[in-house]
């Protein structure tokens, strides 16, 4: 049958994946860096990953395509959460993750291993860092040290590219990162909760120049209008060879 149903322009795409969270039925997929329609029949043609994508890489066309299926789809979710039931039924360690656990630092010198390089001793830097966790997606959105903090949301790329990352962007900010292109998930929703229930100070975000870093930047000017406060921000673009736009 002839319908209306989405086209993914991939030139254009960025895989930013803020296409595959908008769409509920499950009809788009990350293939190799590059959104992708699944199944034609998963595809409703309303179109809500239209809006979500930052580059216009998604369009209407009219074509050939199976009529939407709403019974696959259902199946195809039914699916997806078992299988996430099942990973999520493992039994935790005894002692919780220690990943997720949060918790203060204090910025100290640090006793050098003397198996590294006299050089590497010698030439060793205080970390800035004053938090943990610092992957968002492992950040408790009720941390302690959220109150009161010049947020720092940073594109995990950046700290390897720009050399004095700690001492310029790290340095008295809660610091916490992300990849959209690699990461599952929009970001949004989780910032708007650490903003809205915290007494942020501040925001500053730090992205690469690369266009899938646009996905961290919106999510969390995003966030930013959703929480209904203005506080001050800022958005930093480091250059791939690790110089400030």
């Amino acid at each position: 049958m002839t319908r209306t149903i989405i086209k993914i322009d991939e030139e254009k795409c960025n895989g930013c994946g803020l296409c595959i969270t908008a769409c509920h039925e499950g009809a788009i997929i990350l293939n190799n860096g590059k959104a992708q329609l699944l199944r034609d029949d998963y595809c409703d043609g309303l179109g809500n990953c239209l809006p979500a994508c930052p580059t216009g890489a998604i369009t209407f066309e009219e074509r050939e395509a199976l009529a939407y299926d709403e019974e696959a789809v259902l199946r195809n979710q039914a699916i997806a959460k078992q299988t996430f039931a099942t990973v999520s039924e493992k039994p935790p360690l005894a002692c919780g993750c220690p990943g997720s656990a949060a918790k203060s630092l204090k910025s100290s010198i640090q006793t050098p291993i003397q198996t590294r390089p006299a050089a590497i001793q010698k030439n060793q830097a205080n970390s800035e860092l004053m938090q943990w966790p610092v992957q968002l997606k492992l950040v408790p959105t009720n941390a302690s040290w959220l109150n009161g903090a010049h947020l720092l949301v940073a594109a995990d790329c950046a700290a390897y590219s720009y050399a004095n990352f700690h001492q310029d962007f790290i340095k008295n900010r809660v610091t916490v990162i992300g990849c959209p292109k690699l990461d599952t998930g929009d970001y949004t929703e989780k910032l708007t909760e650490i903003i809205a229930n915290n007494d942020i100070k501040s925001l500053t975000i730090v992205r690469m120049e690369v266009p899938c870093c646009r996905g961290l930047s919106h999510a969390a000017t995003e966030a930013l209008k959703a929480s209904g406060k203005f506080i001050p921000w800022s958005i930093v673009t480091i250059s791939t060879d690790g110089n400030i736009l």
